[in-house]
Parts: C-alpha cells; sequence; structure tokens
C-alpha cells in the first residue's frame, strides 16, 4: 500500500495545486474587469497594481481552499472510479478506511499549510488587500464606527467622542472620565482633540478639566492645550476587518483589548479567530465527502460527481455566510457560526461514508 499511497497523495496535491492554478487567475481576471477604470482614474502603476493581486491571492486562496480542496477530491477520484482502480484496490482486500488513510494525510498537510497561513502570512496580506481596497476602489465604505464612541480604556478610565473623523485625524466633543474606587476624581473635556503628526501629540481645543480632590474642586480652561494621552485615536474605533489582519498573538491581544472596551464588533472579532481553527477542519470533512461521492463508477459519469460537488460547495459556503451575518446582525454565538457549518457536514461525511462502505 505504501506505492499506492503515494501516489494517492501525489494525485491529491498535484490536482488541488492545479485546480487553484486554474481558478484564480480567473478570479483575478474577473476582478480586474471589475476595477480597471478605478485603476485608471488613481493612475496606478503596474507595480502597484501586480502588489494588489499577490494580496489578493493570498486572500482569496485561503477563503475559497475549502472549496477548492474539494472539488480537487472530486476531480481525481471520480478520475480513479472511471479507470476502475477504485475497484481493484479495495478487490485486493484493503478496507475502505484503509484506502481513505492517503486521503486524510494529504488534507492534514494542506490543513497545517492553511493553518500557518492563517495566523501569519494572509493577515498581513488582508491588511495591504484592505487598505488599498478603500484608498482606491471603494474609499467611502463604511468601515468603522464613528458616531457615539464610548469605550473603557483600563478598570478606571472611560473616553467618549460624539464624531470621529479618521481622514483628518479628530474627533469631536471628546471626554475621559477617571474613577478611583468608583468615585470620579477628574474629568478632562473638549470641543475636539486632534492628533498633530508632526509634533506627536494631542491638540484640545475648548479644553475644560474638572478635579476632585475630597471636598475640594479645582478648574481649569485653555483655549487651546497640546498634551499627550495613552492611547491612539484610531485605536479607539478600528476598522471592522482589524481582526482579519492580525497574527495569531496580535488577535488574541486585540480581542482581550476589546472585550475590555466593550466593543459592540467584539463578536465579529471572535468570529474570525474562530475560523481561523475550523477552516482547516474542515478539510478533513469535506475530504472525507468526496471520496464517499466520488469512488464508485455512476450512471452518467464523472459529470454526476462534479455537479454534486458543486452543489454541496455552494451549500457549504452559503450557510457559511448565513452565520456570519447572524453573528455580525445580533448577538448570535461566534463559536456556533464558526462550527456549525462543520458539524452539519460531519454529519453528512459519516452518512456518505457508511454507505460508501456498503
Amino acid at each position: 500500500m505504501k506505492l499506492l499511497d503515494l501516489y494517492i497523495i501525489r494525485k491529491y496535491l498535484s490536482t488541488f495545486i492545479v485546480m487553484l492554478g486554474l481558478f484564480i487567475p480567473i478570479s483575478i481576471l474577473v476582478d480586474l474587469s471589475q476595477k480597471i477604470d478605478k485603476f485608471k482614474q488613481h493612475e496606478l502603476s503596474t507595480g502597484e497594481i501586480l502588489a494588489h493581486y499577490y494580496d489578493f491571492v493570498w486572500v482569496f486562496g485561503y477563503m475559497l481552499f475549502p472549496i477548492f480542496l474539494f472539488l480537487s477530491v472530486i476531480w481525481f477520484t471520480s478520475k480513479l472510479a472511471s479507470n476502475t482502480e477504485v475497484i481493484a484496490i479495495l478487490s485486493s482486500g484493503v478496507s475502505f478506511y484503509r484506502y481513505l488513510f492517503p486521503f486524510l494525510v494529504s488534507a492534514a498537510l494542506i490543513s497545517i499549510l492553511a493553518f500557518g497561513a492563517s495566523m501569519f502570512w494572509v493577515p498581513n496580506a488582508s491588511e495591504r488587500f484592505n487598505a488599498f481596497e478603500l484608498a482606491y476602489v471603494n474609499k467611502y465604505r463604511k468601515v468603522r464606527q464613528v458616531e457615539n464612541i464610548y469605550k473603557q480604556l483600563t478598570d478606571n478610565d472611560f473616553v467618549y467622542l460624539s464624531n470621529y473623523n479618521a481622514n483628518r485625524k479628530i474627533g469631536y466633543n471628546f471626554s475621559w472620565e477617571h474613577f478611583e474606587d468608583n468615585i470620579l476624581t477628574y474629568k478632562i473635556q473638549a470641543q475636539n482633540i486632534r492628533w498633530v503628526e508632526k509634533d506627536s501629540l494631542y491638540r484640545l481645543s475648548q479644553f475644560f478639566q474638572r478635579t476632585i480632590d475630597g471636598d475640594t474642586e479645582v478648574l481649569r480652561n485653555e483655549a487651546r492645550l497640546d498634551t499627550i494621552f495613552p492611547f491612539d485615536l484610531d485605536e479607539l474605533t478600528p476598522p471592522s476587518y482589524k481582526a482579519q489582519t492580525l497574527d495569531f498573538f496580535e488577535l488574541n491581544d486585540f480581542i482581550a483589548q476589546e472585550e475590555l472596551n466593550g466593543s459592540p464588533l467584539i463578536n465579529s472579532h471572535l468570529l474570525v479567530r474562530h475560523k481561523r481553527w475550523a477552516l482547516p477542519v474542515s478539510a478533513f470533512i469535506l475530504t472525507i465527502i468526496a471520496v464517499a461521492v466520488a469512488s464508485f463508477k455512476k450512471r452518467g459519469g464523472m459529470g454526476v460527481n462534479l455537479a454534486m460537488g458543486i452543489i454541496l460547495a455552494f451549500l457549504y459556503i452559503f450557510f457559511d455566510k448565513i452565520f456570519e451575518v447572524m453573528v455580525q446582525k445580533s448577538n448570535f454565538s461566534p463559536w456556533i457560526a464558526a462550527w456549525t457549518p462543520n458539524f452539519l457536514f460531519a454529519i453528512l461525511s459519516v452518512y456518505l461514508l457508511r454507505h460508501a462502505k456498503r
């Protein structure tokens, strides 16, 4: 079986690479046809466009790699079946589970690579990809909360902005409250707060500070005050895609801070983290389904297997997107949303595997 194992592993990996090589260029051409006018409008160089599509390959390839993998296994397993190779293997006394083993080994190799990519390589590409899209393609897309921003910085410090302009680095109706033992000790207010890049400081207009020390109250007014604060204005209201641009360690720290801040996007951030674990697992589930579906000849040939594969692939995407929207629009559990598609298809894989054995 060792030669046969290597044969199946080689076929699995090579077909997956070919599938990526076929679909990703098509995706690039479709995307380019939709954005070419934007590129001309901003007079982007060929190098800038190529760099953007390098990031596009990582983001798009990772997002849809389970589907490419699924269709790859359907394709080459159907070819094995049409050449009666599967029947020959099983007729020689090899059990179906033993026949399945090299497929799972291949899925493990791809899952390890996908996991590493999702934790370290894809986030970097995603950051550049989203920045490019926001700058040149869809600059008016709403990607961050800009009104009624209320954040808890520490156990004792709270910041509020009525409005924030990320392009100008300016926030309006700024206030900072500091508490000690649940008692307000001082409060800072300003008509606006602006980040001054060249001086690396914050400039407050119509500054007012009220300090309370027991029965003593001290008031301070300034028309303008330059100072520093232990926060970044952009971090008070991070873009909605921020979690996608962080590696494994940065993401955990970011989520911990967002939970402390009481961010309304915390569920979306948690969904991103759960998906980074759930997506590699889907490679095993989809591989089992593909092998069970395509290992035996059917009336209608390979076309029937591919049609079934495409239908199941779109069902997987459908469930994944439905649960993602539920998390974004409600308080639906991100853990359940990330793992439910895998759970549903795992049940299907068990049923199809038992049917294939018979």
